[in-house]
């Protein structure tokens, strides 16, 4: 191993290799679909599975990992990383679309193990078992990237994401979301009956930073620092996650240099997602997936993401600019409505269209309340600007 590759790996403590083993044992509910029952499945049994059926159906797997938020749980539990997805990573082969299709199948096939025993399984296809536990699957084929997802479902947004990679450039948003913790050596350990997990035997568990330097990764995660490289290479150019992260308290690692990283973040976004329609589905998409049991931070989180909106945007026409921003402004609403909030009527301002009879030039038609940083209101067309970026 090079001396730059030493820097992108660790080996876990003992501490950390406990919380890995309990997030490996921990029983997750696949829940199906009509009534159809649901699957206890643990992680580190389906694991086991899958890879049996690639090998038998002759798929080369290098290696298996576990990836992002809960990789990062497992190495800095103290900070109050929380993880929701599963996300699963297996290295394979996939030369061709025949490959693609192999996996697919394989997958889907062992979910059968997983139904309860009375099941008649013998009239239960792989299609019937997509339509009742996949809630998303996702190919991806081009010169750079060779990829899959299988997404299982479960109500309380813990997804079983069963990935299955052949190239990958981009395999990161954020240094504290770049780890990857290989899987192979504890994987073995389950395997073996005589072996069990002490303080004083346990296999040497490894972990990478797709970021690149561990050391450094790390103290952005314990410290909840926010750093990036090159997010224009980022599909939607990581202004989500960042605005998420905003929210969450993490803070910019370099104050400086954020500013210039938030305008590479809206271009991407909006190069991504050019029309104000696919952007609203794609930030409701975001909002389903990463904010389930958490409906009081959405608003705050919208508002976070339009302050950025608002003062990083310079990739767009005026009137498209203005069009995202009411977009998002109405999301907000559309928040505090589900909540049945009611905004501090002191620090909100009114703008309404005066009556046509009204024509005197020195008619006040608003009013400005003194206090905190009022949002405004303007139906005439519908706009709330943010004086602060933030309520």
């Amino acid at each position: 191993m090079t001396e730059d590759l030493d820097h992108r790996f660790s080996s876990l403590t003992w501490d950390q290799i406990k919380i890995l083993d309990q997030v490996l044992a921990e029983v997750i509910p696949i829940h199906g679909r009509g009534n159809f029952p649901t699957l206890d499945v643990k992680p580190k049994d389906i694991i086991h599975v899958v890879k049996e059926q690639l090998i038998e159906k002759q798929i080369n797997v290098r290696d298996i990992r576990l990836n992002g938020s809960t990789a990062s749980h497992i190495l800095v539990k103290q900070n109050g990383t929380s993880y929701k997805d599963l996300d699963i990573i297996f290295g394979v082969e996939l030369p061709s679309e025949l490959e693609f299709q192999v996996v697919k199948e394989a997958v889907l096939n062992c979910l059968l193990d997983f139904l309860p025993k009375c099941v008649n399984k013998e009239k239960i296809t792989a299609q019937t078992m997509k339509d009742a536990y996949v809630q998303k699957m996702v190919k991806v084929s081009t010169d750079h990237d060779r990829w899959s997802l299988i997404s299982l479902s479960n109500n309380s947004g813990k997804n079983v994401e069963l990935k299955f990679v052949n190239s990958l450039r981009r395999q990161f948003e954020f240094s504290v979301d770049s780890f990857q913790i290989i899987l192979d050596s504890i994987l073995n350990v389950y395997r073996a009956t005589d072996c069990k997990l002490t303080a004083d035997s346990h296999p040497t568990v490894i972990a990478e930073s797709m970021y690149g330097d561990f050391n450094e990764a790390m103290d952005h995660l314990k410290y909840k620092l926010i750093s990036t490289r090159n997010p224009e290479e980022i599909r939607g150019g990581g202004l989500l996650k960042y605005s998420n992260l905003l929210v969450r308290d993490f803070k910019p690692a370099d104050e400086a240099e954020i500013k210039s990283l938030e305008r590479y973040m809206c271009s991407r976004f909006f190069i991504d997602f050019p029309d104000v329609a696919e952007q609203q589905r794609k930030i409701e998409s975001y909002l389903r997936n990463h904010f389930i049991g958490e409906e009081k931070s959405k608003y705050d989180y919208l508002m976070t993401l339009r302050g950025v909106v608002n003062e990083s945007t310079v990739c767009l026409m005026g009137h498209e600019r203005r069009q995202t921003l009411n977009m998002i402004t109405i999301l907000a609403l559309k928040v505090l409505g589900e909540q049945n909030i009611i905004p501090n009527a002191a620090n909100v301002t009114c703008y309404y269209q005066p009556a046509p009879y009204i024509s005197d030039r020195n008619f006040s038609n608003y009013y400005i309340a003194h206090g905190q940083p009022p949002v405004i209101y303007q139906p005439y067309p519908f706009h709330i600007q943010m004086q602060s970026g933030m309520v």
